[in-house]
């Protein structure tokens, strides 16, 4: 079915609301630079797709792309639509996102982003979308008792706490007996690459540019997931997703609370 979608720039408050109530994830990532609403029939809101960057904007694309700056892309940090029986809906959003980039910021190259192998995304709306997929590289978050996921670049405060129970200035990984103390566990699992060339001359730089192999015809599969746990003698390979409670936000409390609308705050 062919929506009738309309896109605008909506504030991050009514982004927030939205993606607290539909996303799997609360957490939104720290370098956003547009919040884009789309609207079905102008009037109801049915996804919201955010553009800007991962925690390091100029290392992600020079890695892939060697030479190329911040400028020169945007990744999604998130995508979230509504519930929904169509099919489609994922690929039409993502058809007027890339419509609306080369309207408004037709300088741009790609858009990049990343599907989070570790709750199990493999990123089926983008293989919908006939993305370029770039292959996996591993990476580690931790999991609180609670069932907490929390991003190494959130645990600053744990950090400190850390290194105080271990008696240095400071740390930057959690350390096991510290995990063990604080009933956290350190896991390892897949982030799948996609990618979206934004004009031929883009296009081309995938052949002749990058460092990684990209396809749009040989897509991560459930097989390919795949998670570890850090033990005492080093990393235990296990048979299915560890547990998370996506919902307990304390240690993303203050990132959750920020995308959440004060009384006194305008609401647009």
């Amino acid at each position: 079915m062919k929506l009738n979608l309309t896109v605008k720039n909506i504030n991050k408050y009514v982004a927030g609301e939205f993606v607290q109530k539909y996303h799997y994830s609360k957490v939104f990532p720290r370098l956003t630079s547009h919040y884009l609403g789309f609207f079905q029939n102008k009037s109801e809101l049915i996804g919201v797709v955010t553009l800007g960057f991962g925690t390091q904007p100029s290392a992600t694309i020079n890695k892939l792309m060697p030479g190329l700056k911040p400028k020169d892309y945007w990744e999604i940090g998130k995508m979230c639509l509504i519930d929904s029986e169509e099919k489609n809906r994922g690929s039409q959003v993502l058809s007027e996102v890339i419509k609306w980039i080369k309207i408004n910021e037709p300088e741009k190259l790609f858009l990049y982003t990343l599907a989070d192998g570790i709750v199990s995304k493999l990123g089926i709306q983008y293989q919908a979308s006939n993305f370029y997929y770039g292959g996996y590289f591993y990476t580690d978050v931790y999991l609180s008792k609670e069932g907490e996921k929390i991003h190494p670049r959130s645990s600053k405060e744990l950090c400190k706490e850390n290194a105080k129970f271990c008696g240095k200035e400071k740390i930057f990984w959690l350390t096991k007996e510290f995990c063990k103390l604080k009933g956290i566990s350190r896991v390892r699992g897949k982030m799948f690459r996609y990618i979206m060339p934004l004009s031929k001359k883009a296009r081309k730089m995938l052949d002749t540019s990058s460092t990684v192999k990209w396809t749009n015809n040989d897509y991560p599969k459930e097989k390919d997931l795949e998670w570890k746990i850090q033990t005492d003698d080093g990393y235990k390979l296990l048979t299915e997703m560890p547990q998370m409670n996506l919902s307990v936000v304390n240690i993303n409390k203050k990132n959750v609370e920020s995308y959440q609308r004060k009384d006194n705050e305008f609401f647009g």
